[in-house]
């Protein structure tokens, strides 16, 4: 038999289409080439391939040896057909029989010296053949990945031990996944002294899944709090790790097996590009904003991002996806992230602290401010001010609550709220949010008040609205009162030109 035909499959975003792996053998002068559009690492298998077999003790074929990935149309990348490559030359040269090879997709990188080496998105592989009743062939250090999604995984070490195992005279064992038995060490939310108003913030933002932007002078406990978050969201459902594990599959040395459940929490520096956040390049990733799904992205020193960096966060925000178009392709990462940034009040860092002075005059800070655009602010749910600790407060005896005691009370409103809706009041949409927070007389009057001092947006008063129906969902109310609106108004502070000049000279109140 000439003609062999190998199961494999691409990577494309975090889906993994099927690819079929045609070898013939025909005659002409001996030559190796791929077709199928092919990148410069798939056309360098038939260089690998060749010193593969030849050192595993397999002859290599004297013979014209094409290659089809067929689509054809479908781009192909990395180094995974390699496994799937020599096999299909073995068994078309008659060296492996053709038997048992229907159900069975092939993943990995060849050495040279026929050694399997690991590759890239091995997890959105595995889930496709999962769903497809295929098993899988991986090197032995993607084993532990791949068997997170599916049962009928085979890691090996070499190209031999394949060819023994597909003709039956050793076989390989099937892979377990291997999970962290210890629970996940967090920052405990009993560390941040006083800041009770930040605290609350941060109860309510972990209840309903909404976005936070902490404003304050440096050491104020910003950073504290943002990294005692993840601490605090409830436990990831299976279906939520495995699409965050998916898209860590794809990204380069991103995914380790042992942080199965973990919810990722992404602290980019400032320096990061927009394509760092939202991901891209000639063969598209994902940026900081997939790699956080289902997560925390936390964005420290908020305004010394690149101005196009941060207008990128806009469409993500709102649609919980991110589109990276290529002329080749265009490829949707999921980005369903929770933000929470954190900035200075002015470019000293001092506006509102009594202690020490602000130097800088109302022009530089309404530029430093503008580099945060409205409609970005305007998408941020929750926008609070952490003022500078007193000394009373930092000498207090009093033991502020723990992660577990505030975790208990998120748990319990995102359970009523996954009950009712089936996802955080922050992802409501237009039409649910005016369902499920009904306002009264008092509340409505409340509202229009507030609209008219605050200039909020039509969608400022529906995250408004989403807010106070987290607040009554802590405190287990099915309406939404007066008070609840009140206090979501309080959080939606946002400084207006006209007050900036009165701030510089009146610090803000402990």
């Amino acid at each position: 038999m000439s003609l062999a035909l190998i199961r494999a499959r691409a990577a494309v975003g975090i889906d993994a289409p099927r690819v079929s792996v045609e070898v013939h053998l025909g005659g002409g002068l001996p030559s190796l080439s791929i077709v199928g559009l092919p990148n410069t690492a798939v056309r360098e298998a038939r260089d690998r391939v060749r010193g593969a077999l030849t050192t595993s003790g397999f002859e290599f074929p004297r013979r014209r040896i094409t290659v089809n990935l067929a689509p054809a149309d479908l781009p192909k990348d990395g180094a995974r057909f390699d496994l799937a490559i020599a096999l299909g030359i073995l068994v078309a040269s008659r060296q492996l029989p053709a038997q048992g090879l229907e159900d069975v997709v092939f993943c990995a990188e060849l050495a040279l010296s026929g050694d399997l080496r690991p590759v890239n998105g091995t997890l959105p592989i595995a889930l496709r053949c999962a769903e497809a009743g295929e098993s899988l062939i991986v090197a032995q250090a993607n084993a532990a990945e791949a068997a997170l999604a599916s049962q009928a995984v085979h890691g090996a070490r070499h190209l031999r031990e394949v060819c023994r195992h597909l003709t039956g005279k050793r076989r390989l064992g099937r892979a377990s996944p291997r999970q962290s038995s210890a629970a996940p060490s967090m920052p405990d939310l009993g560390d941040v002294i006083g800041q009770r108003r930040a605290r609350r913030a941060l109860e309510i933002a972990a209840a309903g899944g909404h976005s936070l932007l902490l404003s304050g002078p440096p050491g104020s406990g910003k950073s504290l709090l943002a990294a005692r978050l993840p601490g605090l969201l409830p436990a990831m459902t299976p279906a939520e790790a495995m699409e965050s594990a998916a898209v860590h599959s794809v990204a380069e040395g991103e995914f380790d097996p042992t942080d199965w459940c973990r919810r990722p929490f992404r602290h980019p520096h400032h320096s990061a590009s927009a394509r760092a956040l939202t991901g891209g390049g000639a063969r598209p990733r994902p940026g900081e904003i997939s790699l956080a799904h289902h997560g925390v992205l936390f964005l420290d020193e908020l305004p010394e991002f690149p101005r196009e960096a941060l207008e990128a966060l806009r469409e993500p925000l709102e649609t919980a996806a991110i589109s990276v178009s290529r002329a080749s392709a265009k490829i949707r990462f999921p980005a369903r992230f929770q933000l929470v940034a954190a900035m200075n009040p002015c470019p000293c860092g001092h506006l509102g602290d009594k202690d020490n002075e602000c130097r800088c005059t109302p022009s530089q800070i309404q530029q430093y401010r503008n580099r945060i655009s409205g409609p970005l602010l305007d998408r941020i749910d929750l926008q609070i001010d952490v003022p500078p600790l007193p000394a009373e407060e930092l000498d207090t005896a009093d033991v502020p609550e723990t992660t577990e005691t505030v975790r208990e009370r998120v748990c319990a409103a995102r359970a009523r709220q996954m009950d009712r809706d089936g996802m955080p009041a922050a992802a409501l949409n237009a039409a649910l949010t005016r369902q499920r927070c009904r306002l009264d007389q008092k509340s409505r009057g409340l509202m229009k008040s507030a609209t008219r001092q605050l200039g909020l947006s039509a969608r400022g008063w529906h995250r408004c609205l989403r807010i106070a129906r987290t607040i009554a969902d802590l405190e287990g109310h099915d309406r939404v009162t007066s008070t609840h609106v009140g206090e979501a108004l309080a959080y939606r502070e946002r400084l207006r030109p006209s007050d900036i000049a009165a701030r510089a000279n009146h610090p803000a109140r402990p």
